[in-house]
């Protein structure tokens, strides 16, 4: 399959979502982000818009042209004319599945299915659907614009015509990719999000606060921002939803949240994107760009 300009489907307008947005227009494919939800769709223009002048002044890229390969919409239905979808979707399995069912049903059968879980099997996605050989993870790293790297899982059943056409596309938005395996939270999460956990229990234990458990990674380890800015990075929202995940396939209690990291998603500190977290961020909201009246495209 040829991978120039191939139209391409992003199902929820996220951060996620409109980051991978973002990387898929700016290498030259006409995108439709699909969403449900009106708050997020009717944001999603001024946060791509926001993002791609941010970009701009880092790596160069023409703002205007990429927005204006990206449109929105409601329904899935609008993904009929697509030849790959990524889905970018809350980590919840539930949700999941039913994308991927409602997916199956309206997109043409050589639509290559991808997915940014952070930690559902593969296998599990591709079973929901009646092409298992078409679909693959392609995990995006948060912020995905400025992220060059991309974790691209495989199940058993995932032919290999379809991995080569992910490397292929992938290399194509100037984006490296590392194969691996299939399994909970493949290789990153699975190990990232139960260091997450034990960090926060760290500091929950009154052994160390959150900048120091972070210092020792970054000076000690080598690590660029410590465990712990990486999750409020993340989303601490996301990572309480990883491990849920990771405790329901693999059935280990280790996964099980602390309480610390509960009650702050509770309490709505979910990391960067609430301007606190596990640390504060108090000019974070103020990152957003205005963006023009009317601009934007929806469908």
């Amino acid at each position: 399959m040829d991978t120039a300009g191939a139209p391409v489907g992003i199902v929820g307008a996220g951060t996620m979502g409109v980051g991978v947005a973002q990387c898929f227009a700016a290498g030259g494919h006409p995108v439709v982000v699909v969403d449900p939800d009106p708050a997020a769709r009717g944001s999603g223009p001024e946060r791509l818009y926001s993002w791609t002048r941010a970009t701009r002044l880092l790596r160069g890229q023409h703002a205007s042209i990429v927005e204006q390969r990206v449109v929105w919409a409601a329904d899935p239905a609008a993904l009929s004319g697509v030849r790959l979808v990524v889905d970018c979707a809350p980590e919840r399995v539930p949700v999941k599945e039913e994308i991927f069912r409602r997916l199956d049903r309206v997109c043409p059968a050589d639509t290559v299915f991808a997915s940014c879980t952070s930690a559902i099997p593969i296998n599990h996605l591709g079973s929901v659907t009646g092409r298992p050989e078409r679909v693959i993870g392609t995990h995006f790293m948060n912020p995905a614009p400025l992220k060059d790297t991309v974790e691209v899982a495989t199940s058993p059943a995932t032919a290999d015509r379809t991995v080569q056409w992910i490397l292929d596309i992938l290399a194509g938005l100037g984006k490296k990719a590392v194969v691996v395996g299939d399994g909970p939270g493949f290789v990153s999460n699975r190990v990232l999000m139960l260091t997450v956990n034990e960090a926060a229990a760290v500091v929950e234990a009154g052994t160390a606060d959150a900048a120091t458990v972070d210092r020792v990674f970054q000076d000690c380890l080598g690590h660029a921002t410590g465990p712990l800015r990486t999750a409020d990075l993340i989303g601490l929202d996301t990572v309480v939803d990883t491990l849920a995940v990771l405790g329901q396939f693999t059935g280990d209690a280790r996964f099980r949240p602390t309480p610390l990291l509960a009650r702050l998603v509770a309490e709505g500190n979910v990391g960067r994107k609430a301007g606190q977290g596990f640390h504060s961020y108090p000019s974070n909201r103020s990152l957003v760009i205005p963006r023009p009246a009317g601009a934007g495209t929806h469908v």
